[in-house]
């Protein structure tokens, strides 16, 4: 799977697109008065992306979409890596996340928990996020409204400053990875046609023919204890909330 990442040389120009509500500009760089928006522009390449993945919304497709040139496309935004960009920053935008001064839970937890499901779901209704790497990603609103949210969480719990950074950053690693994970599997099954159940189950004579049960004590026990008896899909749900709540346990005991 190939993996997108930003790549904008014009920094700059990227983030003054990014942040154009707050004074940076969606106007064209050059060229007659604009006949389209960054707005419409960023709609239509999620449109596409969702519908056929990342690499289906080139310059050229989304222009298309728009009824424009491609050429025109790139009055609006440099390339495509900057366009990825403010795809993935909408997408994250889209959470809506409590700003701060707004309501949301009580509990501590259960504000992790509102962050954990939002991004979860923001993964669910666009899996080509799992395409993009997460190495170095834009510094848009969506970022840093994300980053902001859990640091408050940590920073109202008393924590240190540097373990507010650790818990907030191993927090949303934790969930961006297994929200990346579930959306790789709708992305296998869209493009393969065929379900993650459907392929173990082609592969279940593996057992009959290859295991070794001498090698896998420990994998034979916990198998003849019930302890694969989920699909793969609850299996991963359960291991999911499993380890969220250790580290949430973890933060607890720190706290105490």
């Amino acid at each position: 799977m190939t993996v997108e990442r930003s790549g904008a040389e014009d920094v700059d120009r990227t983030l003054a697109l990014l942040w154009r509500a707050r004074g940076g500009t969606g106007e064209p760089a050059r060229g007659r008065r604009p006949t389209l928006t960054i707005e419409r522009i960023v709609a239509a390449a999620i449109g596409i992306a969702d519908a056929d993945g990342l690499a289906a919304a080139s310059m050229h497709r989304v222009a298309k979409e728009l009824g424009a040139g491609t050429m025109t496309l790139y009055t609006y935004v440099p390339g495509k890596a900057e366009l990825v960009d403010l795809m993935v920053d909408d997408v994250l935008v889209g959470r809506r996340l409590p700003r701060p001064g707004e309501p949301r839970p009580e509990d501590w937890r259960a504000q992790v928990a509102l962050y954990a499901e939002r991004t979860r779901e923001a993964y669910r209704k666009h899996p080509w996020l799992c395409e993009v790497s997460r190495v170095r990603p834009p510094l848009g609103p969506g970022r840093l409204a994300g980053q902001e949210y859990l640091l408050s969480i940590m920073d109202e719990l008393g924590l240190p400053p540097k373990q507010a950074v650790a818990a907030a950053n191993g927090i949303g690693t934790y969930v961006d990875a297994n929200a990346a994970l579930e959306a790789e599997d709708t992305r296998l099954e869209r493009s393969t046609g065929q379900s993650t159940e459907a392929w173990w189950h082609q592969r279940s004579s593996f057992w009959e023919n290859y295991f070794v049960v001498d090698e896998h004590p420990a994998m034979n026990r916990i198998w003849l204890g019930g302890g694969f008896e989920q699909n793969a899909k609850a299996q991963g749900d359960a291991a999911y909330e499993f380890g969220l709540n250790r580290m949430l346990d973890g933060i607890e005991a720190l706290l105490g």
